[in-house]
């Protein structure tokens, strides 16, 4: 991956070569979720967002054209030494440019199943949130609600925490931000008690903060996520699995029982009756250690942009 950088003012700038197959609309289309764009800005080859960066509103931008995107991070803060290197493993895991899609197309193309679906979305990444925090938060939201509705109170949740960088874009609150929320602040969001509770026991946890500021590239790693995060009341499987997916870019997680993932198998497989979370579970298991990756295939089905 070809790297260029300067620094201009407190701006950090980069310019990245992209892999051949990169669908940026898969990734714009993550990103362009809020039609309001109060925090994110998206247009067909371009993305603005609203960021915490080193505990302050910053404005993350990405450029792409056909083979590069042009990064642009302006933060009020001094850059160390290591800046440069830092934004650009942000700005790749966020783009999923680490991820194996390659190894797990060749390893399944023959399948007689899902071969040609792989075939027709060659390339596929699993585009990532900014934060693996802004990802829990997410899943928390959209526990057992339509995607509609999860938006608009995750527009909410951004709204109150009034964290504004210049360009005019909110940021997505950080685990210290929301750590000064009270439940019925969230109440008062849109967010269930039991959600509410949830997103306050992370946010409140030292420890699994600290933890989700790491990065996840091991079964043990992904595992004592596992274990931190489902000891917190009303967080369960799903939401960890999600969390894991768009937040590390872990794509071992077992989706089985999201909804959609469970619809559009039923589609590919042209069973009649819907499948139970047992029966998913068992068909995703033989792709392992990408049941994550095949997850969004099959979400891929329906939208680009996931859920």
């Amino acid at each position: 991956m070809a790297v260029t950088s300067n620094k201009q003012g407190a701006a950090m700038q980069l310019c990245m070569a992209l892999p051949e197959n990169f669908r940026r609309q898969d990734f714009l289309a993550f990103h362009r979720r809020d039609a309001d764009q109060l925090s994110e800005h998206v247009t067909e080859d371009s993305l603005l967002k609203g960021v915490v960066w080193q505990g302050q509103p910053a404005c993350l931008s990405l450029f792409f054209t056909e083979r590069n995107v042009s990064v642009t991070l302006d933060a009020d803060t001094a850059w160390s030494a290591d800046g440069q290197r830092t934004l650009e493993a942000w700005v790749g895991h966020m783009l999923g440019l680490t991820q194996p899609v390659a190894h797990f197309e060749q390893r399944f193309a023959a399948d007689p199943v899902v071969g040609s679906l792989l075939q027709r979305q060659a390339g596929l990444r699993v585009p990532q949130s900014a934060s693996a925090f802004e990802a829990v938060a997410w899943a928390i939201i959209g526990q057992q609600i339509s995607v509609s509705v999860a938006i608009a109170v995750r527009r909410k949740l951004i709204q109150h925490a009034s964290l504004l960088h210049a360009s005019g874009l909110y940021c997505h609150p950080d685990a210290q931000t929301v750590a000064g929320m009270d439940e019925e602040q969230l109440k008062a969001l849109g967010f269930s008690r039991s959600k509410a509770v949830a997103l306050l026991g992370v946010a409140r946890n030292e420890e699994l903060v600290a933890l989700l500021a790491q990065p996840v590239a091991t079964a043990e790693q992904a595992e004592a996520v596992s274990s931190r995060l489902l000891a917190v009341k009303g967080i369960g499987p799903w939401t960890v699995s999600y969390a894991l997916l768009r937040g590390f870019g872990w794509l071992d997680g077992s989706l089985h029982g999201d909804v959609a993932v469970r619809r559009n198998l039923q589609q590919l497989l042209q069973r009649p009756e819907k499948l139970s979370d047992k029966e998913t579970a068992e068909w995703l298991r033989a792709f392992s250690p990408w049941r994550a990756l095949m997850a969004a295939h099959l979400w891929a089905q329906q939208s680009s942009a996931g859920y």
